[in-house]
This record gives structure tokens, sequence and C-alpha cells, in this order.
């Protein structure tokens, strides 16, 4: 099976991107995990599938898989790129674009500056719906992380988040203790774990281990997420700059029972097609 692909990247994450309009596309879990292998495919963070809408209240339905071949609920630094794949591709004239995704609705808008525009959404700070397992309601909870006690707040943002604080994010055990809370049992379908480094009241720094790829130069939800958490915790106010090592990010929130809005870019790196046998 031959597929036309986009690669691009939103500050860094970077997606390939497959147009499952126009061409037929069925993908297995083997098949992704070879197309975002960095040494014998193309190479991604995540790979992105538009598809023809299965509603009528909305334009494109849109499906993120992680490099381990994993499907997932949400990608926000993908959702940036999706709006301009489809605006470029001519499958909409829309700026503003609403598109169903395992999570729900969002609705990126392209800007006149070039600059994407998301709505996130409300995130979700119940631990059953994150999902996390806890008696707790509470923004700051206790995780065991390998014998030692860290202070998280769950939320959601379409994907779970495990948020930490930190005192200085270059520092932070990103890769140690990122991959023991991704897979911790209180995260019954896996975390994204974020360190965040407040700065002042409107500027943060954050690394995230996303689940099912590592650490990555930048993660929309979690930038979200990393907001969010600062917010609720009464550590930083809206709007937060979130510096991540890719890049920069713009988000927005008025608090509890309000979307977050996030603005970024969102970049074509190139086009090609490959056999995925």
């Amino acid at each position: 099976m031959s597929l036309r692909f986009t690669k691009m990247h939103g500050l860094g994450n970077d997606f390939v991107v497959i147009d499952a309009i126009r061409q037929s596309v069925d993908l297995t879990p083997e098949q992704v995990r070879r197309l975002a292998d960095r040494h014998f495919g193309i190479g991604c963070d995540q790979l992105l599938v538009v598809e023809e809408a299965t509603r009528p209240d909305v334009d494109f339905r849109y499906r993120i898989f992680n490099a381990d071949g994993g499907e997932v609920e949400q990608c926000g630094n993908g959702a940036r790129c999706f709006v301009r794949f489809v605006h470029e591709q001519g499958l909409t004239a829309k700026r503003r674009i609403r598109v169903e995704t395992r999570s729900g609705i969002i609705a990126p808008q392209l800007e006149d500056d070039g600059l994407v525009t998301v709505d996130m959404g409300v995130p979700v700070l119940e631990p059953a719906r994150v999902p996390f397992v806890s008696d707790s309601d509470a923004i700051v909870q206790p995780l065991d992380v390998g014998g030692e006690t860290v202070a998280i707040t769950a939320v959601s943002m379409g994907n779970p988040h495990a948020v930490q604080v930190v005192a200085d994010v270059d520092a932070a055990p990103v890769a140690a203790q990122g991959a023991l809370i991704e897979r911790h049992p209180r995260f019954p379908a896996r975390v994204n774990a974020g360190f965040v480094q407040v700065v002042d009241a409107h500027r943060i720094r954050l690394r995230v281990f996303e689940r099912g790829a590592g650490e990555t130069l930048a993660c929309g939800t979690g930038a979200c997420a990393a907001v969010v958490t600062v917010i609720l915790r009464e550590l930083a106010q809206s709007p937060v700059r979130v510096e991540t090592r890719g890049g920069e990010l713009d988000i927005a929130w008025e608090g509890p029972g309000q979307p977050v809005l996030m603005t970024g870019p969102a970049v074509t790196v190139f086009a090609g097609e490959i056999d995925v046998g």
C-alpha cells in the first residue's frame, strides 16, 4: 500500500499527516510504528489521520496515533497542524472548522498572521473522568513515584495529564519520573507527565513526557493542562505564555467551566509518498 503524506510540526512536536478522504487508509499498529520510526520510516511523535465527518455538525474527523501505534484521544499541537493541512490541501476554504475527535469537538481557527488558535474545550478536573484513581477531588494530590512522593494535579484536556510544579524545569527528572508516571497504576489509561516551572504571573516553562512517545519538544494539551494547573494553584494568571523546548504557546483560560484557548504556530515541512507494505 502506497500512501501520500505530509510532514508537519508544531514547535518541534512533529507529525505525519495522512489524508484519508482522497485515499484509502487502513493502518495497523505495526505500520504506524514503522512510519513513526526515525531510522526506518518517516519519523514523528504522532501520526494524524484526516477523515470525513461522521456527523452533520462538524467538518472533519481527526484521529491521532502515538509513535507506539496506540490511538489516543487528543493532540493540541496536532490540532493546529490539522487546520493548516486541510486548508492548504483545499479540503476546505473555512478558516475556522469544527473537528470531531475521540474526546469531543474542537474548533481550530487559522489566524490572519499565520498562527492557529484552538478552542480546546473545558478542562476536566474530576478524578474519575481524567481518569485518576483518588478518594479526593483536591487540586493538589500526592503521588508515589518510585518511592518518592510528588505533588501532582490531574487534568484532562481530552487526554490525561499529571502536572507537577518544579523549581527548575531543566533539572527536573523528566525521563526517569516521566516513564514511571506514564504507567502509574492510579492512571488506568496511562498519562502524560508534565513538569512546569513558574517564571512569573504570565509566563511558565514546561517539559512533557508524553504517553506513548516519550519527551517531546512541545505538547499542546500539556501546555493547556499546565496553565490550568498554575492558575488553579494561584501561581499565575491568564493569559500565560508557555515556553517549551520547541518554542512558545499562548494559553488563555478564564477559570472553571470555561474553555481553554491555545494559540501557536503550525508548519508544513515536506510532502511525499511511502510504501507501507
